[in-house]
C-alpha cells in the first residue's frame, strides 16, 4: 500500500519531469504548500497522458481509461482517500483545501473533448475547451495560493489560459503529429494560413503576432491576481509568469518557426530567474 508521503513523492517527480517551469516555480512557495501543487499537476498530467500517451490504444478504449480515472477520484474523494499512488495525494490535497470538486469535473470534461475534436472554429469555441483544461487550473490553485483580496478567480483564470495558449503557440508541430490544430479556424482563415503546410510565411508570420499578442494580452489580465497574494504565492505565481511568457520571446526569436525546434527557456535561466524573483518584493 503506498503512503500518503510516497504518493506526493511520485507526484513530485511527476511534476519534475514534466512540467519544469511549475516545478521551479513551486520552491518559492513554504515547503508545507508545495506538494499540494504538485499533486494538483500529477492529477492533470495523469489525465492528459491518458489521452495522449497510450501508445495504439483505440480512442475507445482511452475513453474508458479516462472515465474510470475520473470515476475513481470521485468515489475516493466521497471515502476520504485513495489506494491509487497518485490519487492518494489528490485527494488529500483536495480535501485539505476544500476544492470544489466541480473543479475536477470540468477539467475531465475538457480531457474527453480531447478524445473527438481536433478542431475549433473560433476563439470563443475554443475558450469553452480551454474552460476546463486551463482556467480551471487557476481556480483550483487558489485556495493554495490563499489570495487575500477578492476578485482573484477571474486574473487566475486568465493566467491559466495564458499559460496554455503559449503552449498551443509554441507546440503546433506537436500537436499537427497528433492530427489537432488549436489555433482557431476562423483566425487561419482570416489571415490565409494553413499549420498543415508548415511553411513560414508572410500569412503564418501575421497569424502568430495576431495570436502572440492576445496572448500577452492575458498575462496583463492575470497580472492583477499578483497584487492579490501573499509574498510567497506572489513570488510563485510571479516566477512562473516570467518564465511562460518568455516562451513567447523564444517563438519571436525563431521568427515564427514553430515547426523546426521548440522554443524552449533553458533549466539554467528557469533557475536564475526563479533566484531573482525570490529575492524582489512581493509588489514589484
Amino acid at each position: 500500500m503506498t503512503t500518503l508521503d510516497e504518493s506526493y513523492a511520485q507526484c513530485r517527480a511527476l511534476a519534475r519531469r514534466h512540467g519544469t517551469t511549475y516545478f521551479v516555480a513551486t520552491y518559492a512557495l513554504p515547503r508545507i504548500k508545495r506538494h499540494h501543487v504538485w499533486a494538483l499537476y500529477a492529477f492533470c498530467r495523469r489525465a492528459d497522458d491518458i489521452v495522449d500517451d497510450l501508445g495504439d490504444a483505440p480512442v475507445e478504449d482511452r475513453a474508458i481509461a479516462l472515465k474510470t480515472f475520473g470515476e475513481q477520484l470521485f468515489v475516493d474523494l466521497a471515502r476520504g482517500d485513495s489506494s491509487d499512488p497518485i490519487l492518494k495525494a489528490v485527494v488529500h490535497t483536495i480535501r485539505a483545501f476544500g476544492h470544489d470538486p466541480e473543479l475536477f469535473q470540468r477539467f475531465l470534461a475538457s480531457m474527453t473533448m480531447d478524445l473527438s475534436t481536433s478542431r475549433y472554429e473560433t476563439w470563443d469555441d475554443l475558450l469553452v475547451y480551454m474552460d476546463g483544461s486551463a482556467a480551471v487550473i487557476g481556480e483550483m490553485m487558489l485556495p493554495i495560493l490563499e489570495p487575500t483580496g477578492a476578485g482573484a478567480v477571474d486574473p487566475a483564470r486568465s493566467l491559466g489560459l495564458a499559460f496554455q495558449l503559449t503552449n498551443f503557440l509554441r507546440d503546433v508541430e506537436e500537436d499537427l503529429r497528433r492530427g489537432r490544430v488549436y489555433i482557431p479556424q476562423s483566425d487561419l482563415r482570416a489571415f490565409g494560413s494553413d499549420p498543415s503546410r508548415r511553411c513560414v510565411d508572410s500569412a503564418w508570420v501575421a497569424l502568430m503576432r495576431f495570436e502572440i499578442e492576445r496572448c500577452r494580452q492575458l498575462y496583463v489580465e492575470a497580472d492583477a491576481g499578483i497584487e492579490m497574494l501573499p509574498p510567497s504565492s506572489a513570488r510563485c505565481v510571479r516566477t512562473a509568469r516570467v518564465l511562460y511568457s518568455r516562451i513567447l520571446d523564444r517563438v519571436e526569436r525563431q521568427q515564427y518557426d514553430v515547426f523546426s525546434s521548440r522554443a524552449r527557456v533553458p533549466t539554467w535561466q528557469k533557475v536564475a530567474t526563479a533566484c531573482r524573483v525570490a529575492v524582489q518584493p512581493a509588489t514589484a
